[in-house]
């Protein structure tokens, strides 16, 4: 079960996770410690969004705008795919 996040809350990345552009492959990777993952062109652009000070609410904020969707969806997605972040140890989110 995924915690819930406070609006106020800010996400960065763990110690040793970082997301990066493979050249080679042309895709977006996330590292951790024996860990790769390929995130999906949605899981990018909010992994782009994380970086320790923008707030949850303001990383949903620039996602609607960017994008022009619908924000209840966008706020959804970002805590559901954070949360799970969260619970592989591969985010942390201060309150």
């Amino acid at each position: 079960m995924t915690e819930a996040f406070a609006a106020t809350a800010i996400p960065r990345l763990a110690r040793g996770v970082r997301l990066r552009h493979d050249e080679a492959r042309g895709q977006w990777v996330l590292l951790a410690p024996e860990r790769v993952l390929h995130p999906d062109p949605v899981a990018v652009e909010i992994l782009k969004r994380v970086d320790g000070e923008r707030s949850i609410e303001a990383i949903v904020d620039d996602l609607i705008t960017t994008f022009a969707v619908e924000r209840e969806r966008v706020d959804t997605d970002v805590r559901d795919f954070l949360g799970g972040l969260a619970e592989k140890g591969m985010v942390e989110v201060t309150s």
